[in-house]
């Protein structure tokens, strides 16, 4: 068993409807599978609609199953009385930073999860100091969050759920809000705390080009896992991803069009460099 497991999971949002008196289900996930191993960087991607942010709120538990499990290190989140270490063990990361952040200083809102967990005041400002280390903020932790950029917040957000010592980390689009120096900030942030700390690390995103680094790449439609596989297996089927109305990485449409025109390269090119690599053989 993985760090993270679904089995057979279903999850369905009820509602009122429009006559007001029936209540009618809307299933948001349907009947999926999904093993996640320690250590692993997976990207969800998905068009809006599609699931994947319903995927994440299971994974912290902020969304039971309907019907099927979902274990978080061997623990179920359905039961009650592990809600609480499940939470420590999967950090959650939203797309806005503003409605994570609640400290008037960084180091305050980063201090504030481990003070929660009962942390000793000197093993708080040891995690206070490296978690800002770990993301890149070592010189902002006197500054007043509001005074940061939409990348900076983002990363002290990330910061503070580290603080917590998560074994995984789930983020629902977290680079959504901001521009592209702040998703590559972030996006650097993620891949170091992968590969340098061994954070298994959960992305939910609609960006291609933030995957491209993944172990493994899952694509989701209408609640359903419709492919899954590494990101190249994924991205050499682009006619496959427009039909799921999802684009791919620039490079690697380029490539998909040389090789319609008769040039002889390999599918899935993911980089410049490797595409740079194939024009020159």
């Amino acid at each position: 068993m993985g760090i993270i497991e679904a089995k057979n999971l279903v999850f369905e949002y009820a509602k009122n409807s429009e006559d007001g008196e029936s209540i009618t289900t809307t299933r948001a996930i349907d009947d999926i599978n999904l093993d996640i191993a320690a250590g692993q960087f997976v990207a969800i991607l998905g068009h809006n609609g599609s699931g994947k942010s319903t995927i994440a709120k299971q994974i912290n538990a902020l969304l039971l199953p309907s019907e099927g499990t979902v274990y978080v290190d061997s623990m179920d989140t359905a039961k009650e009385k592990e809600l609480w270490k499940i939470r420590q063990k999967a950090g959650m990361v939203f797309q806005n930073p503003d409605n994570q952040i609640i400290g008037n200083v960084v180091e305050e809102d980063i201090g504030f999860g481990p003070e929660n967990l009962g942390v000793e005041t000197e093993e708080i400002w040891c995690r206070v100091e490296s978690s800002l280390k770990a993301v890149g903020m070592t010189m902002y932790q006197q500054a007043q969050p509001n005074h940061l950029s939409g990348g900076q917040k983002q990363r002290v957000a990330i910061a503070g759920v580290l603080a917590m010592k998560p074994k995984c980390i789930v983020l629902d689009e977290p680079t959504a809000m901001l521009d592209p120096n702040g998703r590559r900030e972030v996006l650097k942030t993620i891949s170091e705390l992968n590969k340098e700390q061994h954070v298994t690390v959960i992305l939910i995103t609609h960006y291609m080009e933030e995957v491209i680094f993944a172990d493994k790449v899952y694509v989701m439609e209408s609640g359903k896992v419709v492919m899954q596989g590494t990101p190249r297996e994924i991205f050499s089927q682009v006619e496959k991803l427009k039909e799921y109305r999802l684009d791919v990485p620039q490079v690697t449409l380029l490539s998909h069009e040389l090789r319609k025109s008769g040039v002889e390269i390999k599918a899935g090119i993911l980089t410049i460099e490797e595409l740079v690599g194939e024009l020159c053989q």
